[in-house]
């Protein structure tokens, strides 16, 4: 009979695609790792992974054997939720996956006021530039730019947002202003690397008919400060704004793109009560967040505007 230990193992195996990854994980000497992962594919009759330099993939028996590990785990973190019936505050450690965006600007802020009504809650923010791959279980969460199309994951809308397109004032002091769109198309412009867009969401330049990036960076961090150093103009998060002091709009008339993010969980996980607590906070928390950084903007731009006509 398997137990839920060597289950457990097998998983930190599976999604860590090494025994030192695993161990890591399991706190646990990879070679004791090893040694319950043999005696696991002995007992069950079969090996569970192809063993490879590259690491440990999952044989054909180790993939049948995935789905039902999986939902051992699920009915085991409901089953602890349920008799301590949800308790008042959230505690243990959950880690969410995003955009660099979204992990910046919005996640540091959220995350913190959640966790000050949660003392004992360990809160984890991986930052990537890709899709945070669920199914192995590189975070508990994920936030994405658009909807996941398996059945294996769940998606709910969190929120619409901005983005504009924005130069520091010391680039427009010393190149002008674009009156149109097509004032752009002479421009230095700072995007993404372009075989490196992981999302079609993410081909904002595109969407504004222009192709030559000559600066180019995968991470949003790095474009926002690339823009306010002077260097060009760029596409950035109307939420990321007030972190960036000298940063202003341009066209904000003409150019206004706007995406949605998505709050992504593996199916198993909706029947974790603490995740979806946790969940519920963080959607509630985003929403906000950007509802009030988007109304700091245009309240700012109104006041600069104010002051320069009197």
């Amino acid at each position: 009979m398997t137990n839920w230990d060597d289950l457990r193992i097998f998983l930190s195996v599976a999604r860590g695609q090494s025994l030192t990854a695993a161990g890591k994980s399991l706190r646990m000497d990879p070679a004791t790792v090893g040694r319950r992962i043999a005696r696991l594919e002995s007992r069950l009759g079969a090996d569970l992974f192809l063993k490879s330099p590259q690491g440990y993939g999952l044989s054909e028996a180790g993939a049948r054997l995935m789905p039902a590990a999986e939902e051992a785990e699920a009915a085991l973190s409901a089953g602890v939720s349920d008799l301590t019936g949800g308790g008042e505050t959230l505690s243990g450690s959950i880690r969410i996956g995003a955009p660099d965006g979204c992990a910046n600007y919005l996640l540091p802020q959220v995350c913190a006021a959640i966790c000050d009504l949660n003392p004992g809650l360990e809160v984890q923010i991986l930052a990537l530039p890709r899709v945070v791959d669920l199914s192995r279980r590189e975070a508990d969460l994920a936030i994405a730019v658009s909807r996941p199309r398996t059945a294996r994951l769940r998606a709910e809308k969190l929120s619409a947002y901005r983005l504009s397109l924005a130069a520091s004032e010391a680039w427009l002091t010393r190149h002008g202003a674009p009156r149109s769109r097509a004032d752009l198309q002479g421009a230095r412009m700072i995007g993404y690397i372009p075989d490196m867009i992981f999302d079609a969401e993410l081909d904002y330049l595109a969407e504004l008919g222009l192709s030559h990036v000559p600066l180019a960076s995968n991470s949003v961090s790095v474009q926002l400060n690339w823009a306010r150093a002077g260097a060009g103009l760029a596409v950035v998060h109307d939420f990321a704004l007030p972190a960036a002091p000298g940063l202003r709009r341009v066209l904000p008339g003409q150019i206004a793109l706007h995406r949605s993010f998505w709050l992504i969980r593996h199916a198993q996980a909706l029947r974790d009560r603490r995740l979806q607590r946790f969940a519920g906070l963080l959607a509630d928390g985003i929403r906000a967040e950007i509802i009030r950084l988007e109304t700091a903007v245009t309240r700012a731009e109104t006041g600069a505007a104010r002051n320069t006509s009197s």
